[in-house]
């Protein structure tokens, strides 16, 4: 593959083999692939909200939603990663940690644990540390973030909104913002994500 890519702050690298799932091969530009990326992601959210659905805390189902936004673009895409990266948990791990998150939060909605939008944060978080996909894993995360809130009758998060994709101000906010969740501070990810640019 002759494609340059080009990484954002707090972005995950692939590996060379990863890479090499390109599936549209005219690609030559970081450009061509996230507007190509924007195209495909954007279908999958039209499929992911075109119905209410039972089966959302699911790892069948975050496998399926990650290859509607991803399988026009890449041949893994939908598929747990094997790789290490520079965030997330080891491989091995990934199924029993997406399980555990899935029940937990099913719990915490039983039980009203916390408000539904600190719920959502939590879940966005952890999902993001979890890492499971070989790379889109935050633009995954995020629409199944929204997609939770509005199963539960919520209104999706507005992400700052502004482009989370490209390095600037609002995702140094929002890597901050996940970096503080690390260390148990919900409150800069939660006011992040319900706020405004």
């Amino acid at each position: 593959m002759g494609l340059e890519l080009v990484y954002p702050l707090g972005a995950t690298p692939l590996d060379p083999d990863e890479a090499e799932g390109l599936i549209p091969r005219h690609i030559s530009t970081q450009g061509q692939l996230n507007e190509w990326e924007l195209q495909n992601i954007l279908e999958g959210q039209q499929w992911a909200f075109s119905r209410r659905r039972a089966d959302v805390l699911t790892t069948d189902f975050m496998q399926l939603l990650h290859k509607r936004m991803f399988g026009n673009t890449w041949q893994w895409a939908g598929t747990i990663r094997i790789t290490e990266k520079n965030i997330g948990v080891a491989p091995e791990y990934i199924s029993v940690r997406l399980r555990d998150l899935c029940e937990d939060i099913r719990v915490q909605q039983e039980h009203g644990s916390f408000p539904a939008p600190e719920m959502a944060a939590r879940f966005h978080h952890r999902l993001v540390f979890i890492h499971p996909f070989p790379n889109g894993n935050g633009r995954f995360s995020r629409l199944m973030t929204d997609l939770l809130l509005v199963e539960i009758g919520e209104q999706p998060f507005t992400w700052g909104e502004g482009d989370l994709m490209a390095d600037g101000e609002i995702r140094n906010r929002y890597i901050s913002a996940l970096r503080e969740a690390d260390a148990k501070n919900y409150g800069p990810l939660l006011n992040f994500l319900r706020a405004p640019g």
